[in-house]
């Protein structure tokens, strides 16, 4: 066995088919028996793996094709879409808005009295308001307005004819209590983390996406060399059958022999069809992630790297601090108490009354053309006339002034709609801080089970080397004493499954520290391996 201290970790697992070979050699029985390693360890795998159906695939090659067309990232970039289309609906809120309307009407009424300055009063008015208005983030609203409005009629006691009016004012109202500062805006701080959210959980998404394809790449390496293995066992098998039957018409064994190698070729007959299902199976998944099909006549994909057999070793404790600073999982949850907590504290304000401040400043302007009022014995004129641009100067030069200023209270009986949403996301932040607690514990396990399976990576392909030199020697000597009449082909078979099982192992043990890096990589958003680490 000295050949295997310095072959490469795969021809290991090469060797044990020769070594399957001398089980099931289908000499005579009275030949001698053929050394066990005879032929080259690495040509036999080799060529057997050689012989399977297949399209090749490339790790790197799948990894951009899921990122291309994996429908979990598109799903996150959606929820990426929606966040940012979220925000900007929120940051609209506070956008400076424009108004404006216009409106004419006309009237005849009846007078009752000569006053009315006819027997039939006509009027015909046209009102235009246009303003601005803006809603700060402190809760306080601006509105700027101005109102002119047109008035003619066939009113003889009519001083202006037509007329023209105006008002303008700067209403102010800020809220005191309800409405104020952390409320007015908690939606769109609310927002603001939502949009973090779907970031972190996007790049979470593709992450999560790589590390998938990455393991399915190394579980197809594992089925491929197992399926490899198992059809060689079951040709072996086949001619052990041969021989048993051979064996016993010459009387050296007994029909026991021949039903035990029977049951283990029928036994090897359905582990391979176990084994094509479950390449199947992996490489339709992972057709699924990378969205492509093999070539067309071929069902499955064949793997063109071999995972690595050295990794980074870093102390766990650092491991856990990336995983805890970068998962974007852990931002995930973060980020959505920050969201509860937004609105949480704008509810504390909404719960209490409204209380606002009110208050305005403007002007008033007065134009026309006069005419002449007779009134009895007396003709009346005003001293007032102008057009309509002369009513909006009255108003911005303040020429006739206007204020207001006052408080404005608005007291639910019982409050209980504000305090009752207060006390709902209460409730939710408390909820959303466990399940961060949750999910921090959880990623600290992962992460210790992960590097742990990393650091015995070395010694567990070692010992899955030790079993498979193990069972090739107990398999061999099973040969000789077979050949020798004290050993049965039920014992032989026996074997054979002990070799087959530990050639398992072996493929479990070479691919399983290449998974545990992938999840490595994953759970701390890509900063696996620490720089310090060497």
């Amino acid at each position: 066995m000295g050949w295997m201290s310095n072959a490469r970790i795969p021809r290991v697992c090469q060797g044990i088919v020769v070594a399957i070979g001398c089980i099931v050699g289908h000499g005579r029985a009275q030949e001698p028996v053929q050394p066990p390693f005879g032929s080259s360890p690495d040509s036999v795998l080799a060529a057997a793996i050689a012989r399977l159906p297949g399209t090749p695939l490339d790790l790197e090659a799948a990894v951009n094709s899921a990122l291309a067309e994996a429908t979990a990232i598109r799903e996150a970039e959606a929820g990426l879409r929606a966040a940012h289309g979220s925000l900007r609906r929120e940051k609209g809120e506070f956008d400076p808005e424009l108004f404006g309307s216009y409106e004419t009407s006309g009237a005849e009424a009846p007078a009752a009295t000569p006053f009315a300055g006819a027997a039939v009063l006509e009027t015909e008015r046209q009102a235009t308001t246009a303003g601005a208005r803006i809603r700060w983030r402190t809760g306080t609203e601006i509105e700027a307005v101005v109102d002119t409005r047109r008035l003619e009629t066939n009113s003889i006691f009519a001083a202006l004819n037509p007329e023209y009016s105006a008002d303008g004012r700067i209403e102010l109202t800020q809220p005191l209590l309800k409405g104020f500062g952390p409320a007015a805006r908690a939606s769109l701080s609310s927002a603001e983390r939502e949009l973090d959210a779907a970031e972190s959980r996007y790049e979470s998404t593709v992450l999560a996406v790589r590390a998938a394809v990455e393991q399915l790449f190394w579980d197809l390496y594992a089925a491929e060399r197992d399926l490899a293995v198992e059809r060689l066992i079951r040709d072996r098998a086949a001619q052990l059958v041969e021989e048993t039957r051979l064996r016993n018409r010459i009387g050296v064994t007994g029909p026991d022999d021949v039903a035990n190698s029977e049951v283990f070729l029928a036994q090897e007959d359905q582990a391979v069809l176990d084994r094509e299902e479950q390449l199947g199976a992996i490489s339709d998944r992972l057709a699924t992630l990378i969205g492509q099909r093999p070539q067309p006549g071929l069902s499955t994909f064949r793997p063109q790297q071999e995972p690595p057999l050295e990794f980074p070793v870093a102390p766990v404790d650092s491991v856990v601090a990336l995983a805890l600073v970068h998962n974007h999982d852990l931002q995930v949850v973060q980020n959505r108490i920050a969201a509860l907590r937004s609105l949480e504290r704008g509810s504390s304000w909404d719960a209490l009354p409204e209380l606002d401040l009110v208050g305005s400043l403007g002007g008033n302007g007065l134009a026309g053309t006069p005419q002449d009022v007779i009134f009895g014995s007396d003709t009346l004129r005003t001293s007032v006339s102008g057009s309509a641009g002369d009513t909006w100067s009255q108003v911005f030069g303040r020429d006739f002034p206007t204020w207001s200023l006052g408080l404005r209270l608005t007291l639910p009986l019982g409050l209980r709609e504000g305090r009752g949403e207060r006390d709902r996301l209460r409730a939710e932040v408390q909820l959303a801080e466990s399940q961060l607690l949750a999910v921090q514990r959880e990623l600290e396990e992962n992460v210790r089970n992960r590097q742990r399976e990393l650091d015995n990576a070395a010694p567990r392909v070692a010992a899955a080397r030790r079993g498979v030199v193990a069972a090739i020697e107990q398999t061999r000597i099973g040969v000789l004493e077979y050949q020798n009449g004290r050993k049965t082909a039920f014992e032989v078979v026996r074997l054979a499954d002990d070799v087959a099982t530990a050639q398992q192992r072996y493929s479990q043990a070479l691919v399983r520290a290449a998974k545990s890096a992938a999840a490595l990589r994953l759970l701390t958003a890509g900063h696996f391996p620490p720089r310090s680490s060497p």
